[in-house]
């Protein structure tokens, strides 16, 4: 087996598909399915636009009225702990896709990315309120931790059928405005799923029994979004002979300037979630838990980047991510949209831990990859090719000629709706 191909899920594949983004959507579709083997019924529900059922879709959400796609395209060469990934990415960004492709072509030639994820244990909160003794509450419930855990468990009995459940109960007192309040704190292993209903669940069947043991009022019954316990990391090196010493160097000082200035720091991480975001929505998950998640963690210690990049002793570039992911791959829309079905049969992966790995890689490509592009020749370059069509498309071009007049405007370097329409109308007088 070459270093460019690998077992991917249950097919054979190598993510290097050579002038993969020349093809049309239909023959790029074509490749996909012969890769991913995809039935033509599931071929069908790509191809469809919406993707998605009006009755699955009124049972998902409330007062449906209609749809709003997504773009959904695949980002090509990653290879992660020695498999080969194609990746689903639903975003109405341009560029991004194109990022991540090229910071993954780009770390192949130094075994592409290493990744790993901790173990899927999610935190889940009682806040307890008018507790006259809120330390003496804690002492008492803590006293009774594993007593706890047990009564936890009684209620996410098909957690603990595959392997998860409640580890771990504490409490501790928390001082407010509003006074001492008593905030009880559950560990749930959730296994494949994201959480956040089975955890609930067992916050709500155990929290009028916490006050009762203490006193006072239950308010929230919560998970939270900080998942510190769910951590991924992934890691790449990029040869200097590849990127250039000037690309190495301008990264490193992009890095510093995130690490050093907040108000960059927060579009640094927000590039990071232009990638990881755009698998999440492709693959059925709550994109905004993962935002609130990793911007929290990313300001336990005042506001940092999510990742890191260092010169290395060869003079090569070096990054790393880390990164909390409250994902799933079973239940909410992973199984209910019928289009994530199809993203995560094309992904491949078999478990949470697996897609964390590929998604933290997505992040760290798509991070390097913007770095790289914004420390060197910029990002309009890239932005204008796809804005000036998009422009071409609202001055009224169509077929051929939106490509005619994005590329006149290119040329021109005035992409403007006006210009638009000036081009367009000299071309209909020819």
């Amino acid at each position: 087996m070459y270093a460019s191909e690998a077992v991917a899920g249950d097919f054979i594949v190598t993510s290097e598909i050579s002038g993969f983004y020349k093809l049309s959507p239909a023959a790029r579709l074509e490749k996909i399915a012969e890769i991913a083997k995809l039935s033509k019924e599931e071929q069908a529900v790509l191809s469809k636009e919406g993707g998605l059922p009006m009755e699955t879709a009124n049972r998902m959400v409330e007062n449906v009225i209609g749809f709003m796609p997504l773009p959904l395209g695949i980002a090509t060469n990653f290879f992660v702990n020695g498999k080969e990934y194609l990746v689903p990415m639903a975003i109405e960004e341009p560029s991004v896709i194109a990022a991540a492709s090229n910071g993954a072509k780009l770390a192949r030639s130094s075994g592409g990315f290493k990744a790993s994820m901790g173990k899927q244990i999610m935190i889940g909160q009682v806040q307890i309120v008018g507790v006259k003794d809120a330390k003496g509450a804690c002492e008492k419930l803590n006293a009774k931790k594993n007593e706890w855990v047990k009564t936890g468990n009684e209620n996410c009995a098909s957690l603990v059928q595959f392997g998860g459940g409640v580890r771990e109960f504490s409490a501790r007192g928390i001082s407010t405005a509003r006074g001492e309040m008593v905030i009880a704190e559950y560990l749930v292993d959730v296994q494949d799923a994201m959480g956040a209903n089975s955890i609930n669940t067992v916050l709500e069947a155990t929290a009028p029994k916490i006050a009762a043991e203490i006193g006072g009022k239950v308010r929230l019954r919560i998970l939270s979004n900080l998942a510190v316990h769910r951590i991924a990391k992934a890691s790449a090196v990029w040869k200097k002979e590849e990127i250039g010493e000037e690309a190495v160097e301008g990264v490193l000082d992009a890095y510093e300037f995130a690490a050093n200035d907040v108000y960059r720091c927060a579009t640094h991480n927000k590039g990071i979630h232009n990638g990881m975001d755009a698998v999440a929505v492709a693959t059925g998950n709550d994109w905004r838990a993962l935002e609130a998640g990793a911007h929290a963690y990313a300001a336990l210690n005042g506001y940092k980047p999510l990742t890191k990049f260092w010169k290395n002793k060869n003079g090569d570039l070096e990054g790393s991510i880390e990164v909390p992911l409250a994902i799933g791959t079973v239940g909410g829309a992973t199984k209910t949209h019928p289009v994530a079905q199809m993203c995560m049969k094309i992904l491949g992966t078999k478990g949470v831990a697996e897609l964390g790995c590929v998604m933290a890689s997505v992040g760290l490509a798509q991070n390097f990859a913007a770095l790289r592009a914004l420390s060197t020749e910029g990002i309009q370059k890239g932005h204008m090719r796809l804005h000036a069509a998009n422009i071409a498309v609202m001055a009224g071009a169509k077929g051929e000629e939106i490509e005619e007049v994005a590329k006149k405007m290119a040329e021109g370097k005035d992409v403007s709706l006006a210009n638009a329409k000036k081009i367009l109308e000299g071309m209909k007088k020819r």
